[in-house]
């Protein structure tokens, strides 16, 4: 289970497509659940990703998209579930489904667990009862889920997100095997840039941080 970490506005969810993409261009099947924006918006930040056009200016380059979209060797799946709809079981029974129609994922992207429905009297249990559920889901199905979660809004204004700065509960970095925070204060959106920080590595090293030029018109 990785986990991006980032206030609301900063880029999750271009972080998550980017992922997917990644995945996609290797000849990958990737599924991708999205909780918060629509299917069609997620797929337009898709093309935006394998094509470098922004997501506004698609409309203006379809027979490129289409060019460029047709030489991938992976698939893509992109599900909607309404904010809150769905629960990680929920999650599993589609990716079933799917495995049985023969489109097995070899990754699973959830945007994000945060909006997933949970069990739990206090918020921090019903989000660390989610994220131990995901990653329950991951060790059964043999697939890496990405997924991403809020920091609180004194994040803004840091130049570097630690394991302090995440929003609700703590379990969530427990949980994950893999915990990357992004950074981007206002001149860094100006400026298109941004810094990674490895919170948490359970497989290698971790407290590195990567600066970054990130572009989020088009997601490069």
């Amino acid at each position: 289970l990785g986990v991006f970490v980032a206030p609301a506005g900063i880029g999750k969810s271009w972080a998550l497509v980017n992922v997917g993409a990644t995945a996609i261009k290797a000849g990958l099947n990737v599924i991708h659940y999205t909780l918060e924006l629509n299917a069609a918006y997620v797929g337009l930040r898709y093309d935006a990703v394998f094509t470098g056009i922004p997501a506004q200016e698609l409309k203006y380059s379809i027979d490129e998209v289409k060019r460029k979209v047709g030489n991938l060797n992976g698939d893509l799946i992109v599900k909607y579930y309404p904010t809150k709809a769905a629960t990680v079981n929920t999650i599993a029974s589609h990716i079933q489904r799917c495995t049985a129609l023969g489109k097995k994922p070899d990754l699973v992207i959830v945007d994000y667990a945060d909006l997933l429905k949970g069990y739990g009297k206090e918020i921090r249990h019903e989000l660390g009862n989610i994220y131990e559920d995901l990653r329950g889901v991951a060790g059964e199905c043999q697939i890496p889920v990405w997924t991403a979660s809020q920091a609180n809004r004194s994040a803004l204004e840091q130049d570097i997100i630690g394991a302090e700065k995440i929003a609700e509960s703590y379990a969530k970095i427990m949980v994950a095997d893999f915990v990357l925070s992004l950074s981007r204060k206002i001149e860094d959106k100006l400026a298109n840039t941004g810094r990674w920080h490895v919170i948490k590595n359970r497989f290698g090293p971790d407290g590195i941080t990567f600066p970054s030029k990130m572009n989020a018109s088009n997601g490069q």
